[in-house]
């Protein structure tokens, strides 16, 4: 399909709360495949969220498979439709980077492990256990689907907050 236009924070579509979406269609298959195409063209994200391509339906990919925090538990690549956290255990604080805030990284609080349940690209209703660097980009992706962004979360903007290094 495309590689889509990230939008940057502050745009207020990125502060929306997504749609449900109704039935998996040609169009939401068409999201699935732009996001699919944005996530890889730039080689280093590991999910992309609907809302940040400006489409406000409930649509994330994820794939942490390629990431060195994720090789080794991961279950490949994700597409999902109506995500929804159903379980959460443990704790965890990891440094999160996004593509809609390219300059900055922060320290953000998640849930250690998950369960959460979504409709796949071919309709199917799926639960899947997530745990590690899996479960925080899973929890990343939704919350952009709530308005949220990682920025949101970090508990101190004084000292959870870090610019990123130009390369």
């Amino acid at each position: 399909m495309a590689v889509r236009p990230i939008l940057l924070y502050p745009d207020p579509i990125l502060k929306q709360v997504a749609a449900q979406v109704e039935s998996v269609d040609e169009l939401t298959i068409a999201v699935i495949q732009d996001l699919l195409d944005t996530m890889l063209e730039s080689g280093h994200s590991v999910g992309v969220a609907a809302p940040q391509i400006g489409e406000l339906i409930r649509v994330v990919v994820v794939d942490v498979s390629k990431s060195k925090l994720g090789k080794d538990n991961n279950h490949g690549l994700l597409e999902m439709v109506n995500p929804e956290i159903i379980e959460k255990s443990g704790s965890k604080m990891m440094r999160e980077g996004c593509m809609s805030v390219p300059d900055y990284t922060g320290n953000v609080t998640r849930a250690e492990q998950i369960v959460v349940e979504f409709t796949d690209r071919a309709g199917q209703l799926r639960v899947i256990e997530a745990s590690g660097f899996e479960s925080v980009a899973i929890q990343h992706e939704l919350d952009h689907l709530d308005g949220m962004l990682f920025l949101d979360r970090v508990s101190s903007l004084k000292t959870d907050l870090y610019r990123r290094k130009s390369k």
